[in-house]
């Protein structure tokens, strides 16, 4: 880890990329940066692969799991408006003009001590009244979330439980979006470790007295742990008092409701799409709504990753608007789309190519059994066509809001994108089932993803929408072959765990030889940033 706790400041990535000393590495930094952030992140996805698992094998796709994912509903909300977007774009830039404030100098006091006295008490304190509101009026919720419920009692116990996450969630965000600003990546990374654990060690110690509530309460106990993670780091980091007067305007202007209602508004609509899915999949049979949620939290992982990319250069592209380079922002923006892309495409194909053995050796055991695996499987495929969609809209969001300047235009593009999913929904569900559904997400997703980009130029960052096409044309093709591979790999070898192994190792070679062959750049860059992480002889 950087730095050390008597010198919060000195040897962050952030400020190590503005010193002109560093100017002629800042690849090497943010790839040592994404690295350590990725390596906490693939822990945190397993023990997410794990705690499905568990609940998989205990309750299986039944009207219990039903009810626990519908209450997940809340903090899957919350973690992206709180944890993973809304409180990221909105205090990362402003934490990041605090800092340039502060490297200034001038100011009686220290402007992120200021911009946190500004706003973490009445934060805090917003949401722990949002969080009781949810309590009282989980019945009301649940009936929104889920008409098609027969029985709603269970759901509604276990979204009072995790109501806890509106307060604990948000304080997570805060201290991440500081941390984050201030060059620390690690910890924030390591947030989803903690919840996890906690989600994990709750629902195997209790299922047997408290049935399903337990991975409810699970959640509970995990969202504390994931403030107490970051709680010292963000104690340190805070300076202490350096005079009497407090001076306003660090960095809490950003924060005003003209800037606000347009981060936390897109931020709704787009996890608006989970809310169009389960509402739809409610009228179908029971576990229908586990199979869409075993299939998504499988297919997004490489999203997860591919978006830590975006994740460490967003203060970095924050920066260099606050202080008006704009062209270097522009080529920011433009590496990162190519390369986020370029990983989740990999993983694409991996999907694509492997499911049915995925989902086998992840999760068909105890109740879940072959039928909910090739349910899950043929969801997953569908689902996995509106990776790319979601990692663009994911890293294009972020320029978007970086200048901390009010914009709508991605709100529009997101609430097209929703009208587009919802439509969809209604025509294919009918038909087509879960799989409808799936498909439905991927296609109002990748829309959005095409109006963001096409509007991105004028409104923000002043990207070319046709290099981005360009660039992520060629590992598109890469994909298309790597999972047609792949797939022909896993039904050659026979056995789950071999076929699995087979697939992962042919798919990943296919998409880079594929790439090369192609003269993809993304591959080529791709492979310089592991021989950076990794190189060789050490």
């Amino acid at each position: 880890m950087s730095g050390t706790a008597t010198d919060p400041d000195p040897g962050t990535t952030a400020d190590k990329l503005s010193t002109p000393g560093a100017r002629t590495r800042p690849g090497r930094l943010l790839a040592r940066a994404a690295g350590g952030a990725a390596g906490l992140t693939v822990v945190a996805a397993l023990l997410g692969l794990v705690r499905d698992q568990a609940i998989a094998r205990l309750f299986g796709a039944s009207h219990a799991s039903d009810a626990f994912l519908i209450a997940w509903t809340v903090p899957e909300m919350a973690a992206t408006l709180l944890i993973e977007d809304g409180m990221a774009l909105l205090l990362v830039p402003a934490f990041s003009l605090a800092l340039t404030r502060r490297a200034a100098g001038g100011h009686v006091q220290d402007p992120v001590r200021t911009l946190v006295a500004d706003t973490l008490p009445r934060l805090s304190a917003a949401l722990a009244c949002a969080g009781g509101l949810l309590v009282w009026g989980a019945p009301w919720a649940v009936g929104v979330l889920a008409p098609g419920l027969d029985d709603p009692r269970l759901a509604v116990d276990c979204t009072r439980l995790t109501a806890v996450t509106v307060l604990t969630f948000g304080i997570t965000g805060y201290f991440s979006a500081a941390l984050r600003a201030h060059g620390r990546f690690l910890a924030p990374a390591g947030v989803y470790i903690a919840y996890n654990i906690g989600i994990i060690g709750m629902t195997l110690a209790l299922h047997s007295v408290w049935g399903v509530r337990a991975a409810a309460a699970g959640v509970a106990v995990g969202s504390l742990l994931m403030v107490l993670t970051l709680l010292p780091t963000f104690v340190r980091l805070m300076p202490g008092r350096s005079g009497r007067r407090t001076v306003r305007g660090g960095g809490s202007a950003l924060l005003g409701a003209t800037v606000l209602a347009p981060v936390v508004l897109f931020v709704v609509s787009r996890q608006s799409q989970v809310f169009v899915e389960r509402f739809l999949a409610s009228s179908l049979p029971d576990g229908a709504i586990s199979h869409l949620n075993y299939a998504q939290k499988v297919a997004q992982l490489p999203m997860v990753l591919s978006m830590m990319i975006c994740t460490v250069t967003f203060p970095v592209v924050a920066r260099a608007l606050a202080a008006g380079d704009r062209e270097g922002a522009r080529r920011r923006v433009e590496r990162d789309l190519a390369l986020a892309g370029t990983v989740v495409l990999l993983g694409t194909a991996a999907v694509l190519g492997c499911a049915p053995r995925i989902v086998e050796v992840l999760f068909q055991r105890g109740a879940f059994d072959a039928a909910d695996t090739a349910a899950t499987a043929g969801v997953m495929r569908v689902y996995a066509l509106g990776l790319l969609g979601h990692t663009l809209v994911g890293a294009l969001c972020r320029p978007y809001f970086s200048a901390g300047r009010p914009t709508w235009y991605p709100l529009g593009a997101m609430g097209a994108g929703l009208l587009v999913t919802t439509a969809a929904g209604l025509l294919l569900t009918g038909p087509y089932g879960v799989e409808g559904i799936a498909a439905a997400n991927a296609v109002g997703i990748s829309t959005a993803a095409l109006l963001m980009l096409l509007g991105l130029g004028t409104r923000a960052v002043a990207v070319r929408p046709g290099t981005v096409a360009l660039s992520l044309a060629r590992p598109v093709a890469a994909a298309g072959v790597a999972a047609a591979a792949g797939r022909l790999a896993t039904d050659l070898v026979p056995g789950p765990v071999t076929g699995l192994a087979a697939g992962c190792l042919v798919v990943p070679l296919t998409f880079l030889l594929t790439g090369l062959v192609l003269r993809a750049p993304e591959a080529v860059h791709l492979l310089a940033l592991i021989r950076q992480r990794f190189p060789h002889g050490r």
